[in-house]
C-alpha cells in the first residue's frame, strides 16, 4: 500500500510547495490566484468535453477533510488553502501539470 498523500507523490509538487512557503504574502497571493484561474479554465474545458472524472479518489477526499482541519502549513493561509483545495479536485494529470508549472516558474 502506498502511504504517500496525494500531494506527496511527485517531486515537483513537494518542491513547489517548499518554494511557495518561502514566498512573501504578496507572492503567495498572486500565485494562488494564478493557480485558481488555471484550475477554473481546466474545469471549464472538462465540462465542455465531458471529460471530468467520476470520482476524486479516497486520498483526495481525505486531503480535503484534513484541509478543513487546518493540519498543513498552507491550510492556515486562506488564499493558498483555496488554491490547493481547488486543484486537488482536478484529475491527477492536470494537478501534476499545474504543480510542475509552479515549480518551473519559481525555480528560476
Amino acid at each position: 500500500m502506498n502511504n504517500k498523500r496525494w500531494n506527496d507523490k511527485y517531486k515537483e509538487t513537494n518542491l513547489a510547495l517548499e518554494m511557495l512557503k518561502k514566498l512573501n504574502d504578496k507572492g503567495q497571493t498572486k500565485l494562488s490566484n494564478d493557480i485558481i484561474d488555471v484550475a477554473a479554465a481546466i474545469k471549464t474545458v472538462h465540462r465542455e468535453n465531458d471529460t471530468a472524472p467520476l470520482s476524486l479518489g479516497i486520498e483526495r477526499v481525505l486531503g480535503l477533510y484534513q484541509a478543513n482541519r487546518g493540519r498543513r502549513w498552507y491550510d492556515k493561509i486562506p488564499h493558498l488553502s483555496t488554491a490547493m483545495k481547488t486543484i486537488s479536485t482536478l484529475p491527477e494529470n492536470d494537478y501534476t501539470n499545474i504543480m510542475e508549472g509552479v515549480y518551473m516558474s519559481l525555480k528560476d
